[in-house]
């Protein structure tokens, strides 16, 4: 340990909020952005230089362990953008550090060598006469026969046995090429929308915000292929973001076909902590033109970024939800504006944020009212369920349709966002229902596997024989999942192929692909699913759809719903008619009066969006202000009480607090919840009063006493 006066400061890559010093090695200061193991604790760790400061006072600092890293390795832009990521959403910003990097650079392994290549060497040839292991062999014949290989290109299996072959001298590295960019034609004639909007985004320069109002079907993901093959052909790279992974395989087909496989990525959570690795290591280092990917790949290092694009801008699933709340479409704009580069918003329902930023004049629109190819938009009708028959949730209108779409040789999506068999089992004597143990929500009844499932712990059980309550064998379902309606499906529709597209039913990395293909081939079908089939997909064939329950979203205590509802049928009515054959779509409802479903009628976005917009301006919610939710839990509920109870007494002024409010689930995995809802009628005047406010927080004694945490610009509660 020493004394010191200028000590480098660290952040460990944990859910720390301070920063700790150590002091300088002997060679000096080291840069921000290199990693370094120090000591801590009674152990040690992997941290991140953040740059140098003042040693504490009175302290005996600690000499770093190692430096594991010879340059930073993020350029500043993005260590700006963790920087303003942390200070935004209030968040330790050792943890967004480690969002931010890939989890084997989290535990310290180096950075792959992903420029190099390997030849087999004269020991190598001659090693091919006397070389007995399998995977030896196999890779001396492939370097012989190839006669340059990339570790990237390997088969897992073979990359150890690349490794031995190096250490050995029977493989040498040497210098990869940058594989040269293949630009193919658009196949598809742009219609005179599409070409307008080409023009406007192929010339914005700087940072420029660019909403891309697009209906479904109306050609969005050609007008991204169209503007950014000018950028990329000019040396450049680009950012693609998705909001879930099931949509990165078919746009990264569609992005290798016109700019090469070689050129373009994928980067998401599905897979192996090496593939993402090798991937980011690859961008970084320039080698790839294009990185599609889920929320994380806003972090990726692109040395030339040229354009980054957000596809279904408006969907929630951009905003990280455990740990740190970050939204990546937020934070992608902020880098667009670091980067100095433009940022297009795709979306045929843009969000409430979006729209409002637009009439602000932050954000420029374009408008494709145009669906491509000809194809025109599907007709909405409503079907009144009151004093309908029902079976397995499905009416006898909806099911003739069904009926008569197949019988025409086309393809039916009914849409029902519910997992399971059905959402709850009841004793029809007694009334019981059967409830999660740890959570305030009932069990989710999964038939084909006979157990009660909670979807929001995880718990699961047998299903029961007999109530708990009185004893009774009467148990029966209430309301409908997507398992009872394939079952009503198959027994109706016995000779016709039935897809269920839900994560019960997709196993393995490739299964919803696999459906994609055959529901492609063109044949009578019937898709049965969630809000997967709302994104993004392509089904030629589907003339007909069907929304189960539409009156989901109708009455939820959350100020979104309504734009959610809005959102979700009209993506889900855009999967109809989207090539020759014109499309319907049946929407059935309890409340065929209601204004926001008279609305969607319509089949227009853009008017009942405003309307909700304006409600919310009236009633002061965002985004016409700013909110954070301070969430608590603990296992007493007087305890989240006491410090939520204790947090709005410390609240400053001019940070309005409501609260303590019960959480919507009250209790979640044995844990009771509520939260205080902080506003004010700035982001910048709720960023500055929040800093102060947690820092007053921590040190309240009840909160050693909670699970608590701040969620700023929440979309669930």
């Amino acid at each position: 340990m020493k004394h010191e006066t200028s000590c480098l400061q660290v952040a460990i890559f944990a859910p720390l909020r301070r920063i700790f010093s150590y002091a300088c090695p002997a060679s000096g200061p080291l840069p921000a952005g290199v990693r370094v193991r120090v000591p801590f604790a009674s152990g040690n760790r992997i941290a991140m230089v953040l740059g140098m400061g003042p040693c504490p006072p009175g302290v005996e600092v600690k000499d770093i362990q190692a430096v594991l890293d010879s340059t930073p390795i993020l350029d500043p832009a993005l260590q700006r953008l963790i920087a303003f990521g942390a200070a935004y959403y209030q968040h330790a910003i050792g943890d967004v550090w480690a969002t931010a990097l890939p989890a084997a650079l989290r535990k310290g392994q180096p950075l792959p060598d992903i420029a190099a290549s390997y030849h087999l060497s004269a020991a190598g040839c001659a090693a091919l006469q006397r070389v007995r292991g399998k995977r030896q062999r196999a890779l001396l014949d492939a370097l012989q026969t190839d006669g340059m290989l990339a570790p990237a290109t390997l088969e897992a299996g073979l990359r150890p046995a690349l490794r031995e072959a190096v250490r050995r001298g029977w493989a040498q590295a040497v210098a990869a090429p940058i594989p040269a960019l293949r630009c193919s034609n658009s196949p598809f004639h742009l219609h005179q929308e599409q070409q307008a909007a080409v023009a406007v985004l192929r010339a914005a320069q700087g940072f420029s915000p660019i909403l891309l109002q697009g209906v479904t079907g109306s050609g969005k993901t050609e007008v991204y292929l169209e503007t950014l093959r000018p950028r990329l052909e000019a040396g450049g790279q680009a950012l693609v973001l998705v909001p879930e992974i099931s949509l990165t395989p078919q746009l990264l087909d569609r992005f290798a076909q016109r700019f090469g496989e070689e050129q373009v990525a994928a980067l998401h959570s599905g897979q192996s902590d090496g593939e993402r690795l090798r991937t980011w290591a690859a961008a970084r280092e320039g080698r790839l033109r294009v990185i599609i990917g889920t929320r994380s790949a806003v972090f990726v290092p692109l040395p030339r970024l040229a354009m980054i694009v957000v596809d279904e801008e408006h969907d929630p699933s951009f905003k990280q939800q455990t740990g740190w709340h970050y939204s990546a479409r937020d934070l992608a704009i902020q880098r667009a504006r670091l980067e100095g580069c433009p940022i297009v918003l795709g979306s045929a329902t843009p969000s409430l944020e979006s729209l409002h930023n637009v009439d602000l004049g932050r954000y420029r629109t374009i408008h494709l009212r145009q669906r491509a190819g000809g194809a025109q938009a599907p007709a909405i009708a409503l079907l009144p369920l009151r004093r309908q028959g029902l079976q397995g949730g499905l009416s006898g209108p909806l099911l003739g349709a069904c009926a008569a779409t197949l019988a025409a040789g086309n393809q039916v999506l009914l849409f029902l966002n519910r997992r399971g068999y059905a959402p709850a089992l009841l004793c029809h004597d007694c009334g019981h229902v059967f409830h999660c143990p740890r959570c305030a929500a009932a069990l989710i009844w999964h038939r084909r596997d006979a157990r009660l499932r909670c979807h929001h712990c995880g718990h699961e059980e047998r299903l029961p024989r007999n109530c708990p309550q009185c004893g009774s064998a009467a148990l029966i379902s209430a309301g409908q999942g997507t398992e009872q309606l394939e079952d009503v499906l198959r027994e109706r529709f016995p000779d016709t192929p039935i897809w269920r597209v839900d994560r019960d039913a997709l196993r393995g990395r490739e299964a919803l692909e696999n459906v994609v293909r055959e529901v492609r081939r063109d044949e009578p079908a019937i898709l049965v699913g969630t809000q997967i089939l709302a994104k993004g997909h392509h089904f030629p064939a589907v003339t007909l759809v069907g929304i189960v329950n539409t009156d989901q979203g109708l009455f939820s205590a959350d100020f979104r719903a309504p734009e959610r509802l809005l959102q979700t049928v009209l993506q889900v009515a855009g999967r109809a008619g989207r090539a020759e054959r014109p499309g319907r779509v049946l929407l059935q409802t309890h409340h065929p009066e209601h204004p926001l479903l008279q609305a969607l009628l319509q089949g227009d976005y853009s008017a009942p969006a405003a309307a909700l917009l304006a409600e919310r301006v009236a009633a002061g919610l965002p985004p016409a202000t700013a909110l954070a939710v301070l969430r608590a839990e603990a296992h007493q509920r007087s305890r989240v009480e006491a410090f939520l109870q204790g947090a709005a007494a410390l609240a400053p002024a001019g940070l309005e607090v409501s609260g303590p409010l019960p959480s919507l689930l009250e209790r979640r995995a044995g844990f009771e919840r509520a939260e205080l809802w902080a506003q004010a009628g700035t982001r910048a005047v709720l960023q500055r009063l929040l800093s102060a406010w947690l820092q007053a927080l921590e040190a309240l004694p009840q909160a050693r006493q909670v699970r608590w945490q701040i969620d700023v610009d929440p979309l669930s509660f």
